[in-house]
């Protein structure tokens, strides 16, 4: 996993002097992941991992109103039977001076930096607006 994680996005990152090794990569990787700390914004919000459905536009706008920053969010579709999606990757988007920036990248501007908090590898999407949402407890 991780070695497929530096290949995907390592590689790309080590032009940056702060990103370039595999340990500076995954060790800033960590300390922003401890900075963005999701998990104590959502329930702020009053949205808690595993308990129940929230409305996506809800989570969306929990999220943009505590960073100031609007992430991606992934979903898995529902599975037959069911009426929920579950969120499977909140992606948040910085600069090369890991400043948090909006993922709606502007046209003809790639992605300088993404950390990447993932479910497992199945087929993820964007999520729906209108579907109850389900936020696992496990998302990383």
């Amino acid at each position: 996993y991780r070695k497929h994680e530096w290949e995907k996005h390592g590689t790309c990152a080590a032009t940056l002097q702060v990103l370039n090794s595999q340990k500076k990569y995954f060790g800033k990787a960590l300390e922003l992941y401890e900075r963005i700390d999701l998990n104590s914004c959502l329930l702020k919000a009053g949205i808690k991992p595993g308990s129940s459905y929230y409305q996506m536009t809800a989570i969306k706008e929990a999220l943009t109103k505590f960073y100031g920053v609007t992430p991606k969010i992934q979903c898995l579709p529902p599975e037959e039977g069911e009426k929920a999606q579950t969120i499977g990757q909140i992606e948040f988007c910085f600069t090369k001076e890991l400043q948090l920036r909006n993922c709606t990248a502007l046209k003809g501007e790639s992605d300088p930096m993404q950390a990447d908090f993932k479910l497992g590898t199945e087929e993820l999407s964007v999520c729906s607006d209108t579907l109850p949402t389900y936020y696992p407890s496990q998302v990383q």
